[in-house]
Parts: structure tokens; C-alpha cells; sequence
């Protein structure tokens, strides 16, 4: 592998399994919000919170998913109304996503200042992936372009032994679409190919008919956070399919 390749990962769903963490996280932030919610998330509502996974985009989003799967919504009615019930949870709450937004990285701290160790176990890493990062550090620059804040990523990181420079670390902190980060790394890189691992087909579909981003080659990451119905489109529009261990073996 030479330096005219560069890679932007995504993380929740291509390198960090965290969908647990993320369910767990969403509870409990909710029970803050919601008084009739108990302490303790049941395992049900875990398995299924993996289910409705794919419509979220931000990680507060999982207090309202979290809500919506205690009120007894169906994964149909989640994944058929998503927009209208978040919403609509939004003003019940009488919360605005900003309040949600500092509430779910609250949740997340004092997890971490409570217990790092177990906070880190539930946010394992893809098997084969962390061996992959770090060998691809050796090989040609990569950066991560996440929804998740970016300490989150960090310790993450540093707990699995990847090194990556917090300048090349792009998360909600920084109030930028994956778009808008893409375009400013196609400046950065000017003659490089960019190869955009993703598992949010919507994401990727926003990077395609943006043609300030040609030289951005959109990768959909089949193992991680997507629908049998993505996968169909994404086969339909010849978007660039990869499997984990295709991944692996770049």
C-alpha cells in the first residue's frame, strides 16, 4: 500500500461494536428523562435495540429509541415512523436534541469515572480490527469521521493500544457533516484517493451525489449497523460492497 491512499473510517459499526454500550447508555439517560423507567435496562430490550439500530445516526438518539422500545412500539412502527416518533418524544420530553446531546456524554463520563473497565468491555472492537489498525497507521495516513464524541473514540483507542493524532479524529465536537469533513480532507489530500469506510448507506448516498467528491470512493461496510433492504439499494446503485473480512485483508 503506497501514500496516494487514505482512509476515513467510521466508527460506531466498522471499527467499535457498540451497540450494547450505546443501548445501555440510552437507558439510562432515559430514566433520567422518564421517572416510570427502571434502573436496570432488561437484556430484551438490548437484543432488540440492535434491531431498530440502523435509523440512528447521532448516539443520543438512543435515549429516544430507548423510550420508544419501553412504550412497547414495535420494531416495525420504530423503523416505518422513526422520524415522526422522535419527534414527537422530543416534546413530551420538552427537550431539545442539544439538551441530548450533553445528557448522553454526561451518561457516558460518569459510566467511565464509575467504571472504565466495564464501559470499555462493552464497546469491543470488531474482531480483527484492531490488529488491522494497526498496522494500517504503518502503511498510509487514516483518520476516523464520527457521529460520537470525540473523547469516546479516544479512550476507545487507547484501551484497545491503536494510535491515531487527535487531529485526525473528526466527531460530533466539531458541528461538521461527514460531507463537509470529507471535502475538507479532498483539500488536505488533493491527489490522494480517499476510500470512506461507512456502514449508513444514507451517509454514503450523500457522499455520491456530492461532485465536490470524486475523489472520495465510498466503501459499505456490511458487517456493522444496515438493513437487508440497504444492502439490496446498495447493490442496485453499484455501490462498492465490503464484508469484514475483505476489510481485513486491504
Amino acid at each position: 500500500m503506497n501514500n496516494s491512499v487514505i482512509y476515513a473510517l467510521d466508527f460506531d459499526g466498522v471499527i467499535c461494536d457498540s451497540a450494547v454500550e450505546t443501548a445501555i447508555t440510552g437507558w439510562k439517560a432515559a430514566g433520567s428523562l422518564w421517572c416510570d423507567m427502571p434502573k436496570a435496562v432488561p437484556q430484551a430490550m438490548i437484543d432488540r435495540f440492535r434491531l431498530i439500530r440502523p435509523n440512528i445516526e447521532t448516539g443520543y438518539e438512543a435515549i429516544l429509541a430507548m423510550r420508544l422500545l419501553y412504550l412497547e412500539e414495535t420494531i416495525e412502527s420504530i423503523d416505518s415512523g422513526y422520524d415522526d416518533k422522535i419527534e414527537a418524544l422530543l416534546k413530551d420530553a420538552q427537550v431539545t436534541v442539544d439538551d441530548l446531546k450533553k445528557l448522553f456524554g454526561e451518561t457516558r463520563d460518569a459510566w467511565i469515572a464509575n467504571d472504565l473497565a466495564d464501559w470499555v468491555n462493552m464497546n469491543p472492537l470488531f474482531a480483527g480490527v484492531a490488529t488491522k489498525l494497526r498496522k494500517l497507521g504503518q502503511q498510509c495516513p487514516w483518520y476516523v469521521i464520527t457521529t460520537k464524541q470525540e473523547r469516546f473514540v479516544k479512550q476507545i483507542l487507547k484501551a484497545n493500544a491503536i494510535e491515531l493524532a487527535d487531529e485526525r479524529i473528526f466527531g460530533l465536537d466539531r458541528n461538521m457533516s461527514k460531507v463537509e469533513i470529507l471535502k475538507g480532507l479532498s483539500k488536505i489530500h488533493p491527489n490522494e484517493t480517499i476510500y470512506f469506510v461507512e456502514d449508513r448507506l444514507p451517509t454514503l448516498l450523500n457522499v455520491l451525489k456530492n461532485a465536490d467528491l470524486a475523489s472520495v470512493k465510498p466503501i459499505f461496510a456490511l458487517w456493522g449497523y444496515n438493513t437487508a433492504e440497504d444492502k439490496a439499494l446498495a447493490v442496485q446503485i453499484a455501490l462498492t460492497l465490503q464484508q469484514l473480512d475483505g476489510f481485513l485483508e486491504l
